[in-house]
């Protein structure tokens, strides 16, 4: 006898009369039917976080029929999965490190996003594994080891891709002679190059592909709702039955702004504050036996031109490897990799982060970087397993899941390319608890913007041409939504002013500011400006000068009022320099405590510890 489906409650999955495309449109009236749903039905599946692990898990469940909710604190990819490398990548350093298994999972990965779930979102991009010149002649053999050596990885890595890659997506390594590097990169210090090694690698937006996932698991009728926070779990005896959620979004003093949301199993995707719902369970006396570790990545953006190359570099360091990425009209250079115990909302880059990676990637560039090259900063974490190493780097890069209590589900770990399968295993352990043994779909099921890609991207001269509008615009257009591209259309044709680019950022278009806030569930001016679009590190101004005219556009659609915009841009003019202020200190607690002089516009405070509660914004609220 087959199993009862989860929603004999009288909840729908998804309205058949609604297409998949309008369902998945996160607007502002959609957050209010959805904060409805939350408070007045249950769900088989309650997702807390609104990651690159939650979006994916949340995104399973749905397409396994599931009905699900998924509650994000902030900001959809408010945390670690907007401040990456950018890479969709298999680990080439796990080869060395024998660690083939999670090799083999992420290139699956890779030619699954790169080939059918998300071709307009991952494409490849072009890297260069230097091999030093050292010692003249008298070092040929050494030489010869390292370009055998070194070889013998890179083709082991195509290897992999093309055995498991499900679709490889990339093309295959190449060897190069030092001219040969050269004409590739000529900002390579000749001195330093005997040749190189050209690999491939996938590069996505992270922030870009968060958006996308939650868009749609809401297409498939999951409730999805950010600046819900969850504040504490609700439980009959031994078993979790739901989350209490606070609306950071109420107005203040509002009885409706703390609520419960009932549900048959909770899954916690939370990266960084994993350890803050072990504390939940506390005053029950369990340890669910995970732990994770904090990792200080710290990226710096440069233009295009401070840089001559036509790929990326990856070079080895003391302590890590280090990435030189190329990324649009600029380079993106990274990373560190440290420990971090403060706060985890904002982590903060100092200035010695930003002298370690100029120091690193100037041993290689005939042109020293120098601070004044530098467009942009940013900083995140990355949630590692934590075990017996002292470094993070050493730490391991792959998940756990655990059931700390019954109904309650822990994921954590892992790596960023491989968050379907995270996802995966998450999900697999609440079904077979459900009562609901539908396998995932996740690896058949394109993305948003993917299905009728290729074809679009064959055709952009004749959609630009019946637009009225560059080819170059639905080029843009076309590699950050896919097909999702007609809808920007249309707000263009609809009013031409929205085809003119942002004030101060002409790399975006007005029209993308108004889709976010209508269709991408952007709230306030800091999504827009830090994920959206990555305005606030790819120009030198952070965002400041593109602030009033998004703040503008944005209102226009959210129904601000003149004092809400000033708040907005109030805001992030705050944000904007208390990190510039971190970037000139010396040591970490010092950032920290500089990064945190702006309050988050959401209203809560930065989070210590677990210790973060409600916050008074400044008075112009």
């Amino acid at each position: 006898m087959s199993p009862e489906r989860p929603d004999r409650y009288g909840g729908r999955v998804r309205d058949p009369n609604v297409s998949r495309f309008v369902a998945g449109q996160l607007s502002a009236q959609r957050r209010a039917d959805d904060l409805r749903r939350l408070r007045a039905e249950r769900f088989d599946v309650l997702v807390i976080g609104g990651g690159v692990t939650g979006a994916g898990a949340a995104l399973d469940a749905a397409s396994r029929g599931l009905k699900v909710a998924l509650v994000e604190a902030r900001d959809l990819a408010a945390g670690t999965s907007s401040r990456s490398s950018k890479l969709i990548h298999g680990g080439l350093r796990y080869l060395e490190q024998l660690e083939f298994h999670l090799v083999h999972e992420a290139l699956t990965e890779r030619g699954l996003l790169a080939t059918r779930l998300a071709p307009h979102l991952v494409r490849p991009v072009p890297f260069l594994v230097p091999l030093p010149a050292e010692g003249g002649f008298r070092d040929l053999p050494s030489r010869l080891f390292r370009r055998s050596y070194y070889g013998a990885g890179v083709a082991a890595y195509d290897a992999f891709a093309g055995l498991f890659g499900g679709g490889r997506g990339m093309p295959l390594h190449r060897h190069l002679t030092r001219e040969g590097a050269r004409r590739v990169f000529p900002s390579m210090r000749a001195d330093k190059l005997a040749g190189a090694i050209r690999y491939y690698d996938g590069q996505v937006d992270d922030a870009r592909l968060v958006v996308t996932l939650a868009r749609t698991a809401a297409s498939l009728g999951a409730t999805v709702v950010t600046s819900a926070r969850a504040v504490g779990l609700i439980r009959q005896a031994r078993e979790v039955t739901g989350v209490r959620v606070r609306d950071l979004e109420a107005p203040a003093g509002s009885p409706d702004a703390e609520f419960e949301v009932r549900a048959r199993t909770v899954i916690a995707a939370t990266g960084v504050w994993s350890d803050d719902m072990s504390r939940m369970l506390n005053d029950v006396g369990l340890r669910p036996g995970l732990r994770v570790r904090a990792s200080k990545g710290v990226h710096l953006v440069v233009p295009r031109s401070a840089i001559t190359g036509e790929a990326g570099l990856i070079l080895r360091t003391a302590t890590s490897v280090l990435f030189v990425i190329p990324w649009g009209g600029h380079w993106i250079i990274g990373t560190t990799d440290t420990d971090w115990r403060l706060d985890r909302s904002h982590p903060a880059a100092t200035a010695g982060d930003i002298d370690y990676l100029l120091e690193q990637v100037n041993t290689v560039l005939d042109r020293p970087l120098t601070t004044d090259d530098i467009e942009g900063v940013y900083a995140g974490l990355r949630p590692l397993l934590a075990g017996e190493a002292d470094s993070t780097s050493k730490l391991s890069r792959e998940h756990a899941v655990v059931e700390p209590m019954l109904g309650l589900l822990l994921v954590a770990g892992g790596k960023y390319t491989t968050y379907r399968v995270m996802a995966s295993d998450v999900v697999d352990r609440a079904v077979h608890r459900l009562g609901w043994p539908r396998p995932s779909r996740t690896a058949e099921l394109p993305l948003l913007g993917a299905d009728g890609y290729p074809a679009m991207w064959r055709d952009r001269a004749d959609l630009a041409r019946r637009h009225g509008v560059p080819v170059g615009v639905v080029e843009h257009l076309l590699e950050r939504y896919g097909t999702l591209t007609r809808d920007l259309l249309a707000l263009i044709d609809a009013d031409p002013l929205l085809g003119s680019p942002l004030a101060g950022a002409p790399e975006y278009l007005a029209a993308e500011v108004t889709y976010a806030a209508r269709a991408e569930g952007a709230l306030h001016l800091e999504d827009v400006l830090t994920r959206r679009t990555r305005i606030s590190f790819e120009t030198s101004h952070r965002g400041l000068e593109s602030a009033e005219h998004a703040a503008e556009l944005m209102g226009a659609v959210l129904g601000w009022d003149e004092a809400t915009r000033a708040r907005e841009v109030a805001h992030y003019r705050a944000r904007v320099e208390a990190e510039r202020r971190s970037q000139l200190m010396p040591d970490d607690v010092a950032a920290d405590a500089a990064r945190l002089g702006a309050p988050d516009v959401r209203g809560f405070a930065a989070d210590r510890g677990g210790e973060g509660d409600s916050a008074e914004l400044p008075s112009s609220r």
